[in-house]
């Protein structure tokens, strides 16, 4: 089977073909680092590594680059800064704001089972190429210096908003456009402003002599030049990066590289709720990865992720994660003493179908199943596909099941009852005996009759 990919660009789900099969590329914008990230965040981190996984599967660990960019400076950034240092000089406070909170998103999505990638370029590092983007664009005519800002002219791009499928009048209307008096179309963007005393600041581009700093989206044209070139594969983040900051990405890069593309395949994940709402702070539902940390291991929360296709929107619910942690603790139960096996082949085919997680969870439940009758075979694959997904299956998540909802989980209970049933039904008593003292422990009373097996909480 070929591997195919939806491509927002081209609203087509097409055959991958890349550019060089000895070098397959891919960008992922990343996390600004000014706060913890979101389970929102993790989104795209988690599933963009599932992308890297199998690329690396298919072309080669050697033959793949993945780049997931850090942002350090941006006006959210110097406000915690200002906030949380009140006594230090800005720049002091900024360093400390960033080192902390990219140590943070560093530890949180290692804790999701998430691979490092290839490059993680900091916009700090890549001043220099920003400035040469912006230097090309105004000697081609598609940028302009006005009152020491630098502007992409967005009219000297006749098909920007192709992405985004947006006419102009449409984007002026949903967008929260600045109106500012250096501009000279509302819908034009900063590529370079002046610095305000005391934030940090560079040597301006286009003659410019007041010192600056760069705008938002100038910085990863910038950066996945650097480590990508001019033009490559895949280009992947939130739907909600669709408009304006990949619209605006391609704009710089095909106007100052003269190309026809910026990336191949263009790749959004949706939006996510947390309980059926909107996360946001002022609802009290604003979840943190490292909160759930607290609660959860991080394979519990990468499984739930993969329960929903990556372009659906995701509703994140507590019933959601027990589920998770109760199949993950089935899949471990069978692939405790296992060492060998490959691949699921069907996992694999589903992962080629545009990342079909829901297929290739459903995948892993047939093996289970499979396992719990006694097939080795099964067993050694499913541990072998478990480890291929990210997913490690040495915590025992029963007890933590038990502890979070304290003794009574009927979706971990079925499942131990699922396995005590297929245990009797092979006649294997041991196991039986086993799993009926396991449910014991959690103060579940299993009771055996000709009419079948029922359960209660013991008084």
């Amino acid at each position: 089977m070929e591997l195919k990919l939806y491509d927002t660009l081209t609203r087509e789900k097409r055959v991958f073909t890349p550019l060089d099969r000895s070098n397959v590329r891919m960008y992922v914008c990343g996390p600004t680092v000014y706060d913890f990230a979101h389970i929102g965040n993790a989104r795209p981190v988690i599933v963009f590594d599932v992308l890297f996984r199998l690329l690396r599967h298919l072309y080669g660990v050697d033959h793949v680059t993945y780049v997931r960019n850090i942002t350090d400076v941006d006006d959210k950034i110097n406000a915690r800064a200002a906030q949380d240092y009140p006594a230090l000089p800005l720049n002091e406070a900024i360093r400390k704001v960033t080192e902390t909170t990219d140590r943070q998103f560093h530890e949180d999505v290692a804790a999701l089972g998430c691979l490092p990638p290839s490059f993680e370029p900091r916009a700090t590092e890549h001043i220099a190429e920003m400035r040469t983007l912006i230097e090309r664009l105004v000697k081609s005519g598609n940028a302009y210096v006005e009152q020491d800002h630098v502007l992409f002219s967005v009219a000297s791009m006749p098909d920007y908003g192709k992405l985004a499928r947006r006419s102009l009048d449409e984007m002026i209307a949903g967008a929260r456009v600045e109106v500012a008096p250096y501009k000279r179309a509302p819908m034009d963007f900063v590529l370079w402003k002046p610095s305000k005393p005391g934030e940090p600041a560079w040597p301006s581009p286009a003659g410019i002599k007041t010192p600056g700093r760069p705008g938002w989206h100038i910085e990863c044209s910038a950066m996945s030049w650097k480590h990508l070139g001019e033009t490559f594969d895949i280009h992947g983040g939130g739907i909600d990066l669709v408009f304006p900051h990949h619209e605006n990405e391609i704009a710089q890069s095909r106007c100052a590289f003269h190309t026809p593309v910026m990336a191949n395949y263009w790749m959004h994940n949706g939006f996510l709720q947390v309980e059926g709402e909107k996360m946001a702070k002022s609802l009290g539902n604003f979840v943190t990865i490292r909160e759930l940390l607290k609660d959860w291991p991080g394979e519990v929360l990468r499984f739930q992720m993969l329960m929903t296709h990556y372009r659906q929107p995701i509703d994140w619910t507590r019933k959601r994660t027990e589920e998770a942690a109760a199949a993950l603790d089935s899949f471990r139960h069978f692939t405790t003493a296992i060492n060998d096996g490959g691949i699921s082949p069907r996992v694999l085919e589903a992962l080629e179908d545009d990342l079909n997680t829901p297929q290739v969870l459903m995948e892993l439940h047939r093996l289970a199943d499979d396992a719990r009758t006694g097939n080795r075979s099964a067993a050694c694959e499913l541990k072998k596909t478990c480890a291929f997904l990210g997913f490690e299956l040495k915590t025992n998540l029963q007890q933590i099941l038990k502890h979070q909802r304290g003794g009574v989980n009927e979706v971990a209970i079925k499942s131990l009852l699922d396995d005590r049933a297929a245990a009797r039904a092979r006649k294997d008593w041991k196991e039986s005996d086993r799993i009926r003292d396991e449910l014991a422990k959690m103060g579940v009373v299993v009771k055996d009759s000709k009419d079948g097996t029922t359960w209660e909480i013991a008084r």
